[in-house]
């Protein structure tokens, strides 16, 4: 019996294989942050610990299903070569904005 290559497991959009590893590093990286920041600062604000339980856990679905959009649905063939270096900026560029907003959200409650 042979074990099925998991490389053409994984597919994007158009049903080509893609590499599976960025989006399981996003989820976990996810899971880790939502659930280890949301509920301390939930209690923070006020909110019982269950109902931060719960909104961290909406987070993180909230997060694993854009980094799903960007990083299995909309991903290039592991054969297609890198992608250039304008696309590759401007998604770093986006991504340290929204992580600026987040950190400057995560203070408000310190004040």
């Amino acid at each position: 019996m042979s074990r099925p290559d998991r490389s053409r497991l994984i597919r994007n959009g158009r049903g080509e294989p893609i590499d599976p590893v960025p989006f399981l590093v996003s989820a976990g990286l996810a899971f880790m942050l939502a659930f280890s920041i949301g509920p301390i600062y939930g209690l923070a604000y006020g909110i019982s610990l269950s109902t931060s339980l719960a909104a961290s856990g909406l987070a993180f679905l909230g997060i694993v299903a854009v980094a799903h959009a960007q990083l299995v649905r909309g991903a290039p063939a592991v054969d297609a070569g890198p992608l250039p270096a304008a696309p590759r900026f401007e998604r770093l560029l986006y991504a340290a904005i929204a992580f600026g907003v987040v950190l400057v959200g995560l203070t408000v409650p310190l004040l």
